[in-house]
Formats: structure tokens, C-alpha cells, sequence
């Protein structure tokens, strides 16, 4: 595995510039005497200039910093409120048991700010910073889909090739006679229209014996070391949506095996290194040299019972990379929502042609799943109505003690990314501060 891929943050000085851009503060070499004097000397209608540029200023409203945007987000919403919109920030994290929060907002195809708040591990009271590593859970999934959209435009596989063609180390072929009749193909599982079952996976301690993916997948009948069942086609394929975490790990090892590589080094060099999300990696197990800015998992669900004499996880591992294995950060993660942006534009194409990232914006199927994201006119995360237009895209994500929200504008250039090591923070990644962002930044 390649879990030292992932690097060290720098922390050096930065600021922000006027474009929200990091910039390293740097120091000016000295002006010659007789430049400094050329500088100093008025010119001939510099006074008309200056009036005409002061003229300018007064009549252009600022834009708003980072900083006063931050301050808005995290006072109440609405301060007389007994509900979550009368809590501050503070408040929120302390009232649903937030340990850690992450957010990175991006704002015109760039990152404008990212700030982390509380603690990564409460045991220590190491702070969560903005290189704090959260497990993306379900957010895995589009990132895995480019990579797999990038096979197709490699000419590896078509998105209609039966995928038993493309499988060599593990077939889909229990239930034949539904199989017979519709094969499955890659753009059914993208889009999980597959027919395919088991929806999601609880995760394994980190000191228990993980199964292989062809363990994960299993067969009927067979016993098999995994914790979930086996993945087989429940119906018919092509005739319903239907979420399916099995149905991404056969397009795991369905990338695997048609490029002859591990998934995670796949990764990695497709989709993580051409991004510059120096902050991420599908490791399961996270190595221990990463354990030290890694977010602990947290919330209700993660404490052991009165009667468990067990120490507490830290977190749980995941071999199902494709639909639950990647370690990351907001800060990453914007790096990524702004390609697919840029992309869709044929702004920046590093991964993906235009065509091929409309694809993950489009959906695929006989549901609002696109072969990557989620797509909605208010949200990403429900079907835009009858007769109105998608204008967003996203994915959520829901591992042991973590939860995670990406939105991105399909024009524009904006959206955010919200990282939480906390099985409670639902209402606060979905709901209560995807409004205040929108409200401070006028994203309505």
C-alpha cells in the first residue's frame, strides 16, 4: 500500500489573498536608489488617476473575507431560537457531541478558506487542524468513480461491457437466470441500478483479521470470513435504484483486475497524485505513522457497552476501499469538487474529458444517481422536482464514528465539504450549516 504517499503539511506562514488563494508571505530585495526616486516622482496625471481609482473603490462593494464569513457561520442564525439556529458553533458541537469538525468552502473554482474546530482525539486533546485526516466513508465513491470513468476513456472496458468480461479473479453469477436475461454492466453499478445487494458495511476493528474483496463478495451458501453477506443480484438489473455498497466493490475489483493493479495504488496514481490531494489516501489499514493528525471516531455508537471490557477503537477499517476506504480532508476533497467543476467546463481536464465528467453529473439509470454523484435542484442529496433543473451535485458519507457532506454547484464555481468525526452530526453536516454557508456566501 501507499499510505506514504500522503504528506506532511507545511506550516509555513500563509495568508489569504484577495482570491482566497494560500499565498507564503515573502520578503521584497531593496530598490535602487534611482529607482526608488523614479518611483517616488509624481507623473504628469497621476492625481486624476488616483481620484478616478479612489472613485472606483468607493463605488465597488468589498467582498467579504474569510474571516467575517467564518464569524457569520459560526454565530446563531437566528438568536432568539430554542432550536439549532439559536446556537452558535460551539454550541452545535457540544449539543450533538461533535468532537471534530472540518470544513473547506470553495467559492468561483477556488478554495476560499478551510477551518477545523475541537478536538481530533479525545483522549489526548490533540486539536483538530485543518490536515486532521477523517475517513470520507460513502464520499469514496465518486472519487473511485473517476477512476473507473478514466478506465473507460482508457479503452480498458466499456460502460455496457457485461461485467463478467472485465472481472478475472472473482465472477458475478449467482442468480444466472436474472444475469441471462440483463447482464450487469459498469454504467448499472456507477449508477447502482445494478439489481445488487448489501448496502452498506460496519467496518472491522483495527486488530481483526481483514477478509480479501473476493472474500467481501463472497458466495451464496459459502462460508466466508466477511461480516456482511454475500453480494448477489436481487432483481432484476436495470429496473430500479437501489443503494448498493456491494455493487462498488465489484467495480473495485473490477478496476483491479482490468489494470492489473492494487485499487489503492490505482488510485492514487489516477485520481489522488494529478490532484494534488497530498492529504489522502484508500489505506486500510491507516499506517501507523499517520495515526499521530488522525481524527478518532466518535459519538453514541462507538462507545463500548457498560459490560465491555474492551477498549474503545479508535476507528474501524474498511477493505472496501471503493465504497468506504478513503482517509482524507475538506482541503483534499475541494481540490477534487473543483476539478469536476472546472472539468464539466473544459476548464481542466487532468483525469477526465468534459464528456466523460458530464457522466458523473448525469444520471445513469432509472433513479438520481449519476455515475458518481448525486444530483438535485435545492440539494444534491434529493431529486429535483418535476419540470425544475439539477444545479448541484454531491455525496454524503456515513462510516463507524464519522460523517461527511460534499456539495458542488454545477455552474459557478462553488460548494463546500464538511468532515465530522461524530455518528451525531447529521443535523449539523446536512442540515443547520449547509444553511449558514449558503446564507453568508448569498447561494441561494
Amino acid at each position: 500500500m501507499r499510505g506514504s504517499a500522503i504528506r506532511a503539511p507545511d506550516d509555513g506562514p500563509t495568508d489569504w489573498d484577495a482570491g482566497g488563494a494560500v499565498t507564503r508571505h515573502q520578503g521584497a530585495d531593496p530598490l535602487p536608489p534611482k529607482a526608488a526616486r523614479r518611483l517616488r516622482r509624481p507623473k504628469a496625471g497621476s492625481a486624476v488617476r488616483r481620484i478616478l481609482l479612489l472613485a472606483w473603490l468607493l463605488a465597488t462593494p468589498l467582498a467579504a473575507q474569510p474571516a467575517e464569513l467564518i464569524a457569520r457561520i459560526e454565530a446563531p442564525r437566528e438568536a432568539r431560537s430554542s432550536d439549532d439556529s439559536g446556537k452558535s458553533l460551539a454550541e452545535l458541537l457540544e449539543t450533538h457531541g461533535i468532537a471534530a469538525l472540518s470544513v473547506a468552502v470553495v467559492q468561483d473554482y477556488r478554495l476560499h478558506w478551510a477551518k477545523a474546530w475541537g478536538v481530533a482525539d479525545e483522549s489526548t486533546g490533540a486539536l483538530a487542524n485543518t490536515a486532521t485526516l477523517f475517513q470520507a466513508a460513502s464520499i469514496s465513491k465518486p472519487v473511485s468513480a473517476m477512476a473507473v470513468l478514466r478506465a473507460v476513456q482508457d479503452g480498458l472496458f466499456e460502460l455496457d461491457d457485461d461485467i463478467n468480461s472485465i472481472l478475472r479473479s472473482w465472477r458475478l453469477e449467482d442468480d444466472a437466470e436474472l444475469l441471462t436475461e440483463t447482464p450487469v454492466t459498469p454504467r448499472m453499478l456507477l449508477s447502482m441500478t445494478a439489481g445488487t445487494t448489501v448496502s452498506g458495511f460496519p467496518g472491522y476493528k483495527p486488530d481483526a483479521e481483514l477478509p480479501t474483496v473476493r472474500d467481501v463478495l463472497g458466495r451464496k451458501d459459502e462460508e466466508m470470513p466477511a461480516n456482511t453477506d454475500p453480494v448477489v443480484v436481487g432483481w432484476q438489473p436495470g429496473t430500479r435504484y437501489e443503494y448498493s455498497g456491494g455493487g462498488s466493490t465489484i467495480l473495485q475489483l473490477a478496476l483491479s483486475d482490468a489494470r492489473a493493479a492494487p485499487f489503492e495504488e490505482i488510485l492514487q496514481e489516477t485520481v489522488l497524485d494529478p490532484l494534488g490531494m497530498n492529504r489522502s489516501c484508500f489505506c486500510q489499514p491507516l499506517p501507523p505513522a499517520l495515526h499521530g493528525n488522525a481524527a478518532r471516531a466518535g459519538g453514541s455508537a462507538t462507545k463500548p457497552d457498560e459490560d465491555d471490557a474492551e477498549t474503545r477503537a479508535p476507528w474501524h477499517v474498511y477493505p472496501e476501499l471503493y465504497a468506504a476506504g478513503l482517509w482524507t480532508t475538506p482541503t483534499d476533497l475541494a481540490k477534487f469538487l473543483v476539478e469536476v467543476q472546472l472539468s464539466l467546463e473544459g476548464r481542466s481536464n487532468r483525469i477526465l474529458t468534459p464528456e466523460s465528467t458530464r457522466r458523473m453529473v448525469t444520471p445513469g439509470g432509472v433513479g438520481h444517481y449519476a455515475l458518481g454523484f448525486t444530483t438535485g435542484a435545492d440539494t444534491p442529496h434529493r431529486p429535483a422536482p418535476p419540470g425544475e433543473a439539477d444545479r448541484f451535485f454531491g455525496h454524503t458519507g456515513g462510516n463507524w464514528g464519522f460523517r461527511g457532506n460534499l456539495v458542488g454547484s454545477l455552474e459557478g464555481g462553488n460548494g463546500y465539504v464538511i468532515l465530522a468525526n461524530s455518528s451525531e452530526a447529521n443535523p449539523v453536516i446536512f442540515v443547520e450549516l449547509p444553511i449558514r454557508i449558503r446564507a453568508a456566501y448569498g447561494w441561494n
